[in-house]
């Protein structure tokens, strides 16, 4: 049954096409990736502690800040705007690792006090 349309194939387009465009995005997978590489070579080459911890919470803001500095735009935005994201996710980050440290010094001394009251029957 025909229609009177002519079906024709079309080649799919790739956006951009600005080549500026593409070697910036090239950039910043490259970037990441290095960042990434950075990150799987300390995992396998130093010892497990909170050093370790800390440089991987570290090169993970390092990645999701680049992330989304670049992908929504906020480099090129008012300063202002980019440290009222940032200052409130610090405080996060710095209030999960204190929650952590604390909850592991109430255990450490909560297992220790019913090692001593054990002793002291």
């Amino acid at each position: 049954m025909a229609h009177g349309h002519h079906t024709t194939a079309h080649a799919p387009q790739v956006l951009p096409k600005d080549k500026e465009k593409i070697k910036k995005i090239w950039l910043t997978a490259l970037i990441l990736a290095v960042v990434t590489a950075i990150e799987f070579l300390l995992a396998f080459t130093m010892e497990r502690g909170s050093l370790l911890t800390s440089i991987f919470v570290l090169l993970t803001f390092v990645k999701s800040f680049y992330i989304v500095g670049e992908f929504m735009h906020l480099k090129y935005e008012v300063k202002t705007l980019i440290w009222s994201i940032v200052i409130p996710t610090l405080f996060i980050v710095w209030l999960i690792v204190a929650l952590l440290v604390e909850g592991n010094a109430i255990l450490h001394f909560r297992n220790l006090w019913q090692w001593y009251a054990g002793i002291a029957k």
